[in-house]
């Protein structure tokens, strides 16, 4: 089934305010948001999450222009955190965000270093799968976390797990050596959301 996305133009009389996009009024709003968004501009919808935004930040290495940045960017929106942070190279692939990053705080590092020092008394929890890194289930994320997330292949930086509080791994049972850093993200963003946010 083709159903198709969103809705079309809105019927007269339009509602009023600076609030409203008169493009997509006129011509529907075919955009992925939740239907208490249609037709609002990008700065009201970006204002509204504002207001209930979570305290979580989540950081990304960016040496390889991996495509799962646009993955991690558009799980990050769809738990409204706080604001993504990329560490290395300014331009990212974003097709996998969806555009999400429109509505999201998105700063840039161009070092591990920079990075660190804008974070000032927040946790920096890295993720990665290794020997030495906790179980997830074996851990209580704190509640002022940056999750921190390297590339798909080698990982997080040497420089960023020697900078990280505290390193975490999702514990697994198949033959694979790792899941997806995209998935990887979803996972360890939604414990934090379970403990801070949904209990």
């Amino acid at each position: 089934m083709n159903e198709t996305v969103g809705v079309g133009p809105h019927p007269r009389p339009w509602p009023v305010g600076e609030q409203y996009d008169p493009e997509l009024l006129q011509n529907g709003d075919r955009r992925n948001v939740e239907d208490s968004y249609r037709y609002l501009t990008v700065e009201a919808i970006k204002a509204d999450l504002d207001a209930t935004r979570t305290g979580l930040h989540v950081a990304i290495e960016n040496w390889q222009h991996d495509l799962n940045i646009g993955t991690i960017v558009r799980t990050a929106n769809a738990f409204n955190v706080s604001a993504v942070h990329i560490i290395g190279k300014r331009h990212w692939n974003r097709r996998g965000a969806m555009v999400t990053d429109r509505y999201m705080h998105v700063k840039q590092y161009a070092t591990v270093s920079e990075f660190v020092a804008a974070m000032g008394g927040r946790s920096i929890v890295a993720v990665d799968n290794f020997p030495e890194a906790e179980g997830l289930s074996q851990v209580e994320l704190p509640k002022n976390s940056v999750l921190v997330f390297g590339g798909e292949g080698p990982g997080l930086s040497e420089e960023m797990r020697k900078a990280a509080n505290r390193m975490v791994k999702i514990e697994q049972r198949g033959s694979t050596r790792s899941v997806n850093v995209g998935v990887a993200a979803g996972i360890v963003m939604y414990e934090w959301l379970r403990l801070h946010e949904l209990s």
